[in-house]
């Protein structure tokens, strides 16, 4: 092995441990507050991608730095470098890496990742919550309670929820930042997501506690949002209590 290969490899470890070690410090700042279960699985599918990516990055970063360090020029060259047509080893080498990379991020977090929601969803629903998206508003109701809702998305903290989603117009995105889960509302179809609330909390305290569309639809796209509030079961069943029951 020559001397030129030990020093990238040095140079890419250096970097890589590096880079994991702020992606194991930065990832907390990095992504928004955390208000539901199915959060967790999504946080830790970020987490695995950037600390696999961390790595190719380093390799880049690392023949770059070298490249620019060891082979810059100085002064005015007196003949044409010899050409380089193939290097057998080395593709065969990053085609190696890159596939076993893919099959990992395809089993985890891929794979697993999305056992674990199905398996989130598949407990048994606490409530049902209809959430009808148009441009640029959305009509929230709680079928079981004949209750409906425009101006806020109220639910209980630890109850499994299922949201049937709709559209009475164009293409919209069911999304909730806090909670990691996002969907489309679509024209002429009920898309359906599960979430289970975490802890109590508000928009007016944590500005990602919020229904927000995050589909363009229209001018007003950045203006169609509720805010959410999540609340203990007693609370929850005394705010339900106060709402004018519909037919």
């Amino acid at each position: 092995m020559s001397k030129q290969f030990f020093i990238v490899v040095i140079l890419w470890i250096v970097l890589t441990a590096a880079g994991e070690a702020l992606v194991i410090a930065l990832t907390p700042f990095l992504l928004p507050s955390r208000a539901a279960l199915e959060g967790q699985i999504v946080d830790d599918a970020f987490r695995t991608l950037m600390m696999l990516a961390v790595p190719v990055l380093a390799f880049v970063v690392a023949m770059l730095i070298y490249s620019v360090l060891r082979f810059r020029r100085r002064g005015e060259p007196t003949q044409d470098g010899p050409a380089m047509r193939s290097h057998g080893p080395f593709i065969a080498g990053w085609m190696l890496v890159s596939t076993a990379l893919t099959i990992v991020m395809i089993v985890h977090p891929g794979i697993t990742g999305m056992n674990a929601l199905r398996a989130q969803a598949g407990k048994d629903v606490d409530l049902v919550v209809q959430v009808e998206g148009s441009r640029w508003n959305w009509k929230i109701t709680y079928p079981q309670h004949k209750v409906i809702s425009r101006t806020e998305l109220v639910l209980p903290v630890d109850g499994h929820i299922r949201f049937e989603v709709s559209s009475t117009d164009v293409l919209h995105a069911f999304w909730i930042p806090s909670f990691r889960m996002k969907i489309d509302a679509v024209p002429g179809m009920m898309t359906t997501i599960y979430a289970t609330p975490s802890k109590t909390g508000s928009f007016s305290s944590d500005h990602k506690i919020r229904l927000q569309c995050a589909e363009a639809c229209g001018i007003l796209h950045d203006k169609m949002m509720v805010p959410v509030r999540v609340l203990e079961q007693k609370e929850f069943e005394t705010w339900l209590s106060q709402q004018v029951k519909v037919d």
